[in-house]
């Protein structure tokens, strides 16, 4: 019988802590720093690009459902749709009184279009039209579809009646005006028009945007409209959106309802929040490419590590490392190697998602699962990546490795 067994000890392997563990790594890693940094450069950019896509994703998002909370999910658009031999259909001349006599209704506006263009001058070729449209609006258009004026004035009872316009947001990038002067003016219809104003975005509205707005008895004396509305906006008591928007088409056109087209723009919009995340995948399985990249840079650096390193294993199993010691030393180099990649990654990836927000006047988001599951990859592919490497050094002979020495 031994000496240690005949006084009542056993020799046992001393188990290292996770605190021991955790320095040991952490000196393999300070000793290597260049190649270490390099290593897990692709892990980082890995885990930055999937929360940034997460992080961006869920910002706009947010910002968009906010933008529609603010602007209402009560509005409702009655155009016109097509009769029964595809022409295009045309509303009553009384559709929007009619609409206005619905309980549940509290605004009620309208646009006619109009076949005139509009140009910065009379010298531009009639062919560049830039998409423009030229559309009649009544003088509440503004409150009903959300909308505000950026520059100058809207429309008023006087100015309604004259050669007088308020540009869209994007009518007035394209005519190269950004400023409302004195004098300002464009060339409509084949005379000049003033300009007095510059509306804001409109969000529920885009249409709005390509198009520059003259009143309804301008539109009639100046460019031939015959009074008939294109579209109408119509704004309800939120609770009874959905009640008012089936009865809407028979209201605007009782005689052909068919001929009415209903649509609710929130709708759209929010549909538009949603589909964001479909092109998520393929960002996602970008940086999912770049995770394996770093994988295969993880795996060699630690294979690598275990062959220039056989004599400190060598020495460590001389002075009484076991088999499992080595493996958690090396298991261990490879996830924390992976783990400071990973948390890199999502302090940039946060970043990027909070400066690209701020830029956009968006509440930035980061979802738990972005920076989470980034830190979950990260330590997943640093036990794979780590684990044939640690297995590889378990298996050295304390003989065979000091041969090194």
């Amino acid at each position: 019988m031994s000496a240690a067994r005949r006084g009542g000890m056993s020799a046992a392997p001393v188990r290292l802590g996770a605190g021991d563990m955790a320095r040991l790594a952490a000196v393999g890693l300070r000793t290597r720093r260049l190649r270490a940094a390099l290593s897990a450069l692709g892990i980082g950019i890995g885990v930055a690009a999937i929360v940034a896509v997460l992080g961006l994703s869920a910002s706009s998002q947010n910002g968009l459902l906010a933008e529609i909370d603010r602007l209402g999910t009560n509005l409702l658009t009655v155009t016109t749709g097509q009769t029964l031999f595809g022409a295009t259909a045309e509303l009553p001349l009384a559709a929007p009184g009619m609409i206005g006599r619905v309980g549940p209704v509290t605004q009620v506006a309208d646009t006619g279009s109009t076949s005139a263009n509009v140009y910065r001058s009379p010298l531009i070729p009639s062919v560049n039209t830039n998409a423009l449209q030229v559309q009649a609006a009544t003088l509440n258009l503004l409150p009903a579809v959300g909308a505000t004026v950026a520059r100058g004035s809207y429309l008023n009872a006087a100015t309604a009646t004259e050669p007088v316009c308020v540009l869209g947001a994007q009518a007035a990038q394209l005519l190269g005006i950004d400023r409302v002067y004195p004098g300002e003016r464009v060339w409509l219809g084949g005379m000049w028009f003033y300009v007095t104003g510059i509306l804001s975005s409109a969000a529920l509205a885009p249409e709005i945007d390509s198009s520059v707005l003259v009143g309804f008895p301008a539109a009639d004396k100046y460019l031939g409209l015959d009074g008939h509305p294109t579209t109408i906006y119509v704004r309800t008591v939120t609770t009874q959106t959905a009640a008012v928007q089936a009865v809407l088409a028979a209201t605007a056109n009782p005689e052909s309802p068919n001929e009415v087209d209903v649509s609710q723009p929130s709708a759209a919009l929010t549909a538009r929040a949603d589909a964001q995340g479909a092109l998520n995948g393929l960002f996602l399985g970008l940086g999912a490419v770049s995770l394996l990249v770093g994988a295969v840079g993880v795996a060699n650096i630690m294979i690598i590590s275990v062959l220039e390193r056989r004599s400190e294993i060598g020495l460590r199993r001389a002075l009484g490392a076991t088999k499992g010691n080595i493996r958690m030393q090396f298991l261990s180099e490879a996830i924390l190697l992976a783990l400071l990649g990973g948390a890199a990654g999502v302090a940039f990836g946060a970043l990027a998602t909070a400066i690209y927000a701020h830029t956009k006047h968006w509440t930035t988001v980061i979802p738990t699962l972005a920076w989470a599951g980034g830190l979950g990859a990260a330590f997943a592919i640093g036990a794979v990546a780590g684990l044939l490497p640690a297995i590889r050094a378990a298996r050295l002979s304390p003989t065979d490795a000091l041969r090194t020495v």
